[in-house]
């Protein structure tokens, strides 16, 4: 079955055994929310003390909030992809992360489905899944609109001179000679209302819609405009400067303080988005999502101070528990209950399955991803047997994966194993009696960790070729 052929049947309504949204004909408009670089423990409904978000603390208050929910990698590209794909890290076609590496014609998204089914599109933020010139841009991925950063470097210049509206370069007024006056993810969350107040005026609340939004915070470079700092301004001890080692990208002289108010200004994007639905009488068609694309980074300002991964081990870059935990949010009113928190387990594969089955819509064959509608509705649901990921060894120099064994990690009930070097041993962990995880426990339960070695090894096919595009997004620093 050829990529058009596969689109035709996946706008097909399902036939035998209809799904819970098929057989209620739900068809509810689809917001996904996705943060950059933030852990869970920086939200107020997470326990965080320091860090005002009372929108997303709203959104929560409002929905179900996951305690045990999943980036689909521990960094930006592969996690994308999987979220994108419905794949897993050992399937998905994006496992590097450079930044420009295209997913390829053939490759379906779940915009692809939701577009076929009959759903506006809109992206509004990083792709990070194909530069400029390559096949993986949104455009050609299911998505009607696209309007941010295509290259995920690119989204590291808070203060870019252009972002793209689809193909076409908009600049940015003043952000020129290293000038900073346009703050790119104000004007991104400005078209994200704007794509939301058109579809509740001039006749399109009868097609439902799928939104997007990926701001490019609080993923440093570190810097926001005054009118965030000043809620932070003196407000915490002074920590470390923050510098970047080539000197590219600018900070702000106080970090923390920096840091705080990027996550705070992501919640303002939210509020504004749920203040548009409710404006545009959408909010009880419309079922939210917030999350972030992988675990917090900078461990000195993040672990010892604001505690971004609450209590886990890790973060960004590694498989350990606070490298790919992520916040997890619903809300649909009427739908899933309000004011709930709960301990399913489920991750980024599972978005695709899930919206298609909201869509009443087919998804492509061979996912790893489940539909997790019934946990999201507050139904029982049988869970994953196993969920993996891998964030294999990448040379950006010669474009070429290394050989053996990737860092690889795999959960299957309360029990982890984790891979944490190149074609190192196994480390084994029971997250229920150790959710820090602090104790090993191959040494004394050997047969179990070969067990898992096993499974580590069977969960993955080997990469395919992952060549970066040149950079053009260069000529968009600040």
């Amino acid at each position: 079955m050829d990529r058009r052929q596969f689109l035709q049947a996946a706008a097909a309504p399902l036939a035998a055994a209809p799904s819970i949204a098929a057989s209620a004909a739900l068809r509810p408009n689809i917001v996904w929310i996705m943060a950059d670089d933030l852990g869970f423990g920086d939200l107020g409904c997470y326990g965080q003390k320091y860090i005002h978000t009372p929108n997303i603390d709203r959104l929560a208050a409002e929905g179900t909030l996951f305690r045990t929910a999943y980036a689909g990698c521990t960094v930006c590209a592969p996690s994308r992809s999987a979220l994108m794909t419905g794949q897993h890290t050992g399937h998905t076609p994006v496992r590097s992360n450079p930044g420009g590496v295209p997913i390829l014609p053939g490759e379906t998204t779940v915009a692809d489905v939701l577009h076929s089914a009959g759903y506006a599109t809109g992206l509004f933020g990083k792709w990070g899944l194909g530069d400029i010139g390559t096949a993986g841009v949104p455009w050609q991925h299911g998505f009607d609109e696209f309007f941010g950063t295509l290259h995920q470097a690119h989204a590291h210049f808070q203060y870019p001179r252009f972002l793209y509206d689809n193909a076409k370069e908009f600049p940015l007024p003043g952000n020129v000679a290293g000038a900073r006056v346009t703050y790119a993810n104000d004007v991104i969350a400005d078209r994200a209302v704007d794509f939301i107040h058109r579809r509740g005026s001039g006749g399109n609340k009868d097609k439902p819609f799928f939104l997007y939004h990926s701001p490019t915070m609080p993923h440093f470079e570190p810097h926001v405009p005054e009118d965030s700092l000043a809620e932070y301004r003196g407000k915490f001890p002074l920590g470390q400067p923050w510098s970047q080692p080539n000197g590219r990208l600018k900070a702000q002289p106080d970090v923390r303080t920096a840091y705080a108010a990027m996550v705070t200004r992501v919640d303002r994007y939210v509020g504004r988005i749920l203040d548009e639905l409710r404006a545009q009488n959408l909010h009880r068609d419309t079922i939210v999502f917030f999350t972030s694309d992988n675990g917090a980074t900078l461990p000195e300002i993040n672990e010892t101070f604001f505690s971004s991964a609450g209590n886990c081990r890790g973060h960004k870059g590694n498989l350990y528990e606070g490298g790919i935990r992520v916040p997890m949010i619903a809300r649909w009113p009427g739908h899933i209950p309000a004011a709930r928190t709960s301990d399913f387990i489920w991750y980024f594969p599972d978005f695709f399955p899930t919206a298609a089955e909201l869509a009443g819509a087919r998804p492509t064959p061979g996912l790893d991803g489940i539909s997790v509608l019934p946990a999201l509705l507050g139904k029982s649901q049988k869970p994953h047997e196993t969920l993996y990921w891998e964030n294999p060894a990448y040379n950006w120099k010669t474009q070429e994966f290394a050989p053996g064994l990737p860092m690889q990690a795999i959960r299957r009930g309360n029990m982890k194993a984790f891979r944490p070097k190149q074609n190192g041993a196994v480390e084994l962990y029971d997250l229920a009696a150790d959710p820090t995880e602090s104790r090993d426990l191959a040494s004394t339960q050997p047969a179990l960790a070969a067990e898992f070695d096993q499974l580590l090894r069977q969960s993955r096919k080997p990469p395919r070729v992952q060549k970066e595009p040149p950079h053009s997004w260069w000529e968009a620093r600040s």
